[in-house]
């Protein structure tokens, strides 16, 4: 494979340690991402090796070297004096997983942030401590086009309570001034439709992306449905008050990577959870600070990372596709893999990009070597009108999967923090009529063993504000049902409450008639037709060449649809469900 070939995203690689701040660009086009090699796991992080893992054929292959003097891990250069720096904290307590930063970080025995310098990016540093306070930086410096000044996000933690701010450098790192900045609303706990509290924080991971206009553009995780935003007009001095941005997600890391040609990419898991439990009965989940949401049980939303891309400055958007499932998402021992050594989340949630010289994204993804991954991908990808799917490459482009009920996990000696076990629950089965092919059968097998039985699917398509869907479906007699939902987001293929976030939703009974208006016919195949227009807000439906029929635009949307969320309708078992052929979408924007 050739890089000029890349289009879709592609895996190229294991990321060695999780993504965020540790990948870097060498002017000469070399790519270095720092972390850790993996041994024997019963062995801690203190027997761990540094190493370094380079690519100079822009991420395609990599080699890796051992790191045998202590290295900062990635750096920024300075554009106007071409030094490197690095800013890390050290909170003066054992870190939960290693880091390439601990070689230095091990040294050190007083809270604190430090600035570490060097005229090449393989030093000799110089290292010295800034502030005094423990602050946890998690993005490398940003360096401002408009003025010579460094700035980077940090977030600060005081009793479960979590406050944002930066920090600035006009004297190319050598004094910074920290601004703190106003932190979103806490939602209420527990939520509405939630049997209890998610884990309650706001404004953590800021990242901040720089626009063409010299505005600052920062997003936040909170534990709202939506990142929260702040903008600054001053180069960081002052931020406004933060407000729900156009992209949802929910206690999940952002990103935003400024492109040439004056785009800005924007990275995230454009996710729902489900909905919360109540804790104060579930195993492993009755502990005061999971009740309170004070921590998570289990996080349900981190299994799909996506993409978007902007050319005006943010304000319209385009893509909205999955660059990455977890590769671990089906598995059913989730929680207990790789466990050791590694830490317990096994996310694609974090996440690091950088544009390469031929405009090529290289996409360092994830958390925990089980999950973790390199995708290289061409940014001209989101800007596709149309997908197909009829799974002869398996489920590879699907959510399917459903979540065992399992013991809820933290940094409390139980392995599989922040995760349920999982299995799949759609399957392939041969094709009834043709033996070169499979179907996905959607059906329901109770098991009170699982949080929700409902088996679903969940499929991801570029977004658009108008244009159609075509299912192939076969509906087998003895099926109670199934729904049809058009949305903006990712939805769990088990959520009992998917159609609460449906712009469109379609039902069909177990006759075989959709909307009490048009008629299947059982055990033959059908090609069900969605379309929408959200500008209009209008949505139709049709069953082969028959009438057109209008149904509810449920829910208006400002970044158009871009998922396909199919569920079973049966309120028990139902073995024969649905058979589904092949899925089609076609967008006109």
């Amino acid at each position: 494979m050739y890089l000029t070939n890349i289009w879709e995203p592609v895996v190229t690689g294991v990321v060695p340690d999780d993504a965020h701040m540790d990948m870097m660009m060498l002017p000469d086009g070399e790519i270095r991402h720092y972390g850790s090699s993996l041994h024997d796991e019963s062995r801690g992080p203190e027997d761990m090796l540094p190493i370094v893992m380079k690519s100079h054929d822009g991420g395609l292959n990599w080699i890796t070297e051992p790191l045998t003097e202590p290295h900062p891990g990635g750096m920024t250069q300075i554009p106007w004096s071409k030094r490197w720096i690095a800013l890390h904290n050290y909170g003066g307590r054992p870190t939960s997983h290693f880091s390439i930063r601990n070689t230095f970080l091990a040294s050190y025995t007083e809270p604190g942030v430090y600035c570490t310098e060097a005229e090449s990016p393989d030093g000799p540093f110089s290292i010295r401590k800034i502030l005094g306070l423990d602050i946890h930086i998690q993005r490398q410096v940003l360096p401002l086009s408009r003025i010579k000044r460094l700035i980077v996000g940090f977030e600060h933690r005081n009793n479960h309570i979590v406050n944002w701010g930066v920090l600035y450098s006009d004297d190319d790192g050598k004094t910074w001034v920290k601004v703190d900045c106003v932190a979103p609303e806490l939602p209420a706990a527990p939520l509405p439709g939630h049997g209890g509290a998610r884990w309650i924080h706001c404004g953590i991971e800021p990242v901040i992306c720089e626009y063409p206009d010299g505005t600052l553009h920062a997003l936040l995780r909170c534990a709202q449905d939506q990142h929260y935003q702040s903008v600054s007009r001053d180069f960081g001095l002052t931020w406004s008050k933060p407000e729900p941005s156009i992209f949802f997600a929910c206690a999940t890391m952002p990103g935003l990577y400024r492109l040439s040609g004056d785009r800005i990419l924007a990275v995230w898991n454009n996710t729902v959870p489900l909905p919360e439990v109540d804790h104060r009965s579930q195993v492993g989940g009755n502990a005061d600070d999971i009740i309170k949401g004070k921590w998570e049980d289990a996080f349900t939303n981190r299994d799909a990372l996506h993409a978007a891309i902007s050319s005006d400055c943010g304000k319209n958007w385009r893509g909205f596709r999955e660059v990455l499932l977890n590769p671990a998402r089906n598995d059913s021992d989730f929680r207990s893999e790789i466990f050791g050594f590694e830490h317990f989340d096994k996310s694609v949630h974090q996440n690091q990009a950088i544009e390469l010289s031929n405009g090529k994204i290289l996409l360092a993804a994830g958390q925990n070597i089980y999950s973790r991954r390199f995708v290289l991908f061409d940014p001209g990808w989101l800007d596709e009108t149309s997908r197909f799917e009829d799974f002869s490459h398996g489920t590879r482009h699907i959510s399917n999967h459903l979540y065992y009920k399992s013991i809820a996990g933290g940094f409390r000696g139980i392995t599989g923090h922040c995760a349920y076990n999982r299995r799949q629950g759609a399957v392939l089965m041969p094709h009834p009529e043709r033996l070169d092919r499979e179907v996905l059968l959607i059906g329901r097998h109770p098991d009170p063993r699982l949080i929700s039985d409902r088996e679903g699917i969940a499929w991801n398509f570029p977004a658009s504000f108008s244009g159609v869907v075509r299912i192939r479906f076969r509906q087998v007699q003895g099926s109670e049902g199934t729904r049809f939902i058009l949305t903006n987001r990712w939805i769990n293929p088990s959520d009992p409450v998917a159609v609460e976030y449906a712009s469109i939703a379609v039902e069909v009974d177990r006759l075989g008639i959709f909307e009490h208006q048009s008629e299947a016919t059982l055990n033959c195949w059908h090609t069900l037709t969605l379309r929408w227009n959200c500008e209009k807000n209008e949505a139709s439906f049709q069953i082969d060449d028959g009438n057109i029929l209008s149904t509810a635009f449920l829910r208006s949307t400002k970044t158009g649809i871009s998922y396909l969320h199919i569920q079973t309708t049966s309120a028990g078992a139902d073995p024969f469900g649905i058979m589904l052929e092949s899925l089609e979408m076609n967008g006109d924007n």
